[in-house]
């Protein structure tokens, strides 16, 4: 595990929150809970059918006498969710029936909780798809006040590297937003460089990603970039951003020296926003497989609460990291 998560263990636990694990009848879950109730950095709530968990538990020797487990098929809480799921989206076409079949689902139930308050934030997708986490995310808890886009982004921690935050960097949006417009890819840098300052705790160095460096291309794939880095950086003159740059002139001192000469970001970039999810997805698969780079999330940015996103792929491990960003993003947002 990276001193970066080590740190965010640190800070969660000078404010414990409750995370909610919504696929508690998952193994890597199971052990994901016990290695964040064992470091004691949060409070968990495991959904699914208790006696399975406890089971399952069992059979691997995994104590989790400290989480909570709740089974939204036999709570005394889904009737009243159901209600309200229902009064939000009735205008939709929800109907009292829909509704209560629906709040019987852990992903459901489990953003509900944290819309409740009886959670600070959830995580999970380690066996649901992005789009069935994000979904209840988005019709439960919408997006943050001030903020038009939800996006994911991994972090990435690369092993011995002199780049970015001593090989830590912010990939976005890696996960969610397929082919987003100029407006939209400014709007994913902006949220982006906020995270990494929330969660780093470092300044954020923007580098809006192309295959093209300071117009050396010409191509409505390199328009894009160059509109959305002049877009965010009317929004944002604050943020250190800059574009469009090629990874290379991004990451590298000396490529940077002779790509682009002046840049207050090109060579030390630690926030990579991409053209495209393709791109995005590829590039953090790439860091993690050959670099042998640690990757967590999709986290998703933009969400009035904290709910996190997993891969498919994941191990227990990956799942506690994203327990603890979820718990420095809670935080954060008592504020």
């Amino acid at each position: 595990m990276s001193d970066f998560i080590d740190k965010l263990k640190v800070r969660a636990k000078q404010d414990v929150k409750t995370i909610v694990l919504a696929e508690g009848e998952d193994m890597r879950t199971l052990e994901a809970a016990q290695i964040v109730l064992k470091e004691g950095y949060a409070k968990i709530i495991i959904l699914g059918n208790e006696a399975k968990i406890l089971d399952m538990a069992k059979e691997k020797g995994l104590d989790l006498s400290a989480a909570r487990i709740i089974d939204p098929e036999t709570s005394d809480k889904t009737a009243e969710y159901a209600n309200k799921f229902y009064e939000m989206r009735k205008a939709k076409g929800m109907t009292p029936e829909l509704a209560a079949e629906t709040l019987k689902s852990v992903l459901y139930y489990g953003v509900m909780m944290v819309n409740e308050g009886a959670a600070d934030g959830m995580v999970a997708g380690a066996c649901n798809s992005s789009a069935n986490v994000i979904r209840p995310s988005l019709q439960i808890l919408k997006t943050k006040p001030g903020t038009k886009l939800v996006s994911a982004f991994f972090v990435i921690v690369v092993p011995n590297c002199e780049y970015g935050e001593n090989g830590t960097f912010i990939f976005a949006d890696s996960g969610l937003n397929e082919n987003p417009d100029a407006d939209a890819v400014s709007e994913i840098a902006i949220s982006s460089a906020a995270s990494f300052e929330q969660l780093v705790g470092a300044e954020a160095k923007v580098a809006m990603l192309s295959y093209s460096t300071y117009g050396s291309a010409k191509n409505p794939l390199v328009d894009k970039m160059q509109e959305a880095t002049r877009l965010a950086k009317e929004k944002r003159p604050d943020i250190k951003l800059d574009g469009e740059l090629r990874v290379d002139a991004a990451i590298v001192p000396a490529v940077a020296k002779s790509k682009a000469p002046g840049s207050t970001v090109a060579g030390t970039a630690n926030v990579l926003v991409f053209p495209d999810l393709n791109a995005g997805n590829i590039g953090y698969k790439i860091a993690q497989r050959l670099a042998k780079a640690e990757a967590y999330g999709p986290v998703l940015q933009g969400i009035r609460k904290p709910v996190n996103d997993l891969s498919r792929g994941c191990v227990a491990e990956d799942i506690a990291g994203v327990v603890a960003i979820t718990c420095v993003q809670a935080q954060d947002n008592d504020k």
